[in-house]
């Protein structure tokens, strides 16, 4: 009986724990559920790493791409302005200096005369200075800035030519400044000519801001007068400083850039424009680097002050003789009818069978000068 009793219990033991084992271990679809679970848990979690991780680089780099370097190309750097251009002369400072008196020069009939010196781009320039005798106006006298035309610069001497042009504006109540330009006689740096280079029209500039500084001047009645190549510094001067009130041209290379290539030539020339041998080099340089005129146009506006008349800082007045052999008397006479097609105020002689200095017709194309800058330049503001 014990026997049988304990047989009996070992087999109700052995039943328990095969059922008790077979409750704690679940059954194959729920193995396979949890191992799908898991997978998930554990390749979702890597996944999401990756794909956080791994396109973090491009995401980080493509962001850049699509904002800062269209925005980059979109609004790039300017390139500054070629230094022929207009845009790159209205774009310079010039400070000018004070005005040092390097000679004393015998007087004329009623003004001091002077050897004096400015700087421009750190250079020392020379110039000729002529002041009023007596008192002066209370707000200073009235100046004449007085640009030169070409003199080979070996040859040319501060206190030569030009001695009855300066005369006659000195004696009449102005103070004349007369540039030497850089490279002519003492003053310092390289003659490079007007044409290819703006120097010469930043000395001039630098003298206009110069002589606003004398003490002796009024600094809102200054006028501009130039010769030749000194009407071309005249008319880009004017088109880049608000300064001068008035300017006066005689003879000058006053055309477009195009027009001084096609159309200033030597008498007698052959067909084939000519331009003088001593302002070739420009033409070739501008031609080599930017193309011609007919196919680079905007580029050869650009380097004209004809382009900008609009922005004339006042009225001018032309003067050129009809026999004139250095510079065709058409630049004149265009640049005339530029100035009244865009409004603006000009004055125009010509002189039948005059020469380049219009020296027969001397008496009254000076007359003529004062007389327009007395009502431009002395009176102003012009009544």
């Amino acid at each position: 009986m014990n026997n049988k009793l304990l047989l009996l219990l070992l087999i109700s033991g052995a039943l328990i724990l095969t059922a008790g084992s077979a409750l704690l271990q679940p059954s194959q679809p729920f193995i396979e559920a949890i191992s799908d679970t898991r997978d998930e848990l554990q390749i979702t979690p890597v996944t999401e790493v990756a794909s956080s991780a791994t396109p973090l680089i491009p995401t980080h780099t493509y962001a850049p791409q699509t904002t800062l370097i269209p925005a980059a190309t979109l609004t790039p750097t300017p390139s500054p302005p070629y230094p022929l251009t207009i845009e790159y002369l209205r774009q310079q400072e010039y400070p000018g200096s004070e005005i040092v008196i390097e000679q004393r020069l015998e007087p004329g009939v009623n003004y001091n005369r002077y050897i004096a010196s400015y700087r421009s781009e750190g250079l020392k320039i020379n110039a000729l200075l002529t002041v009023p005798f007596g008192e002066k106006p209370e707000s200073g006298w009235p100046v004449v800035v007085f640009n030169h035309g070409y003199i080979p610069p070996d040859e040319y001497r501060t206190t030569e030519r030009y001695i009855d042009y300066v005369d006659a504006f000195a004696r009449n109540g102005y103070i004349v400044f007369r540039s030497d330009y850089r490279g002519h006689d003492n003053s310092e740096g390289v003659a490079r000519g007007a044409y290819g280079n703006p120097d010469y029209t930043i000395d001039v500039l630098n003298a206009v801001a110069a002589i606003k500084m004398h003490p002796d001047s009024d600094p809102d009645r200054i006028g501009m007068w130039g010769h030749s190549l000194g009407g071309y510094i005249t008319l880009r001067a004017m088109v880049v400083s608000e300064d001068i009130k008035a300017g006066i041209i005689w003879a000058g290379v006053v055309a477009s850039y195009p027009d001084l290539i096609s159309k200033w030539r030597r008498p007698n020339s052959i067909p084939t424009p000519v331009i003088p041998d001593r302002a070739r080099w420009w033409r070739t340089i501008l031609n080599d680097t930017f193309g011609s005129p007919e196919n680079n146009p905007d580029f050869w506006d650009s380097i004209s002050a004809n382009s900008y008349l609009e922005n004339l800082s006042g009225p001018l007045q032309l003067h050129h003789g009809t026999a004139d052999t250095s510079v065709p008397i058409e630049f004149s006479t265009t640049l005339a009818e530029q100035i009244r097609d865009v409004g603006g105020s000009v004055e125009y002689y010509t002189y039948e069978g005059d020469n380049h200095n219009i020296s027969i017709n001397f008496s009254d194309a000076i007359y003529r000068s004062i007389s327009f800058f007395d009502t431009f330049v002395k009176e102003f503001p012009p009544q």
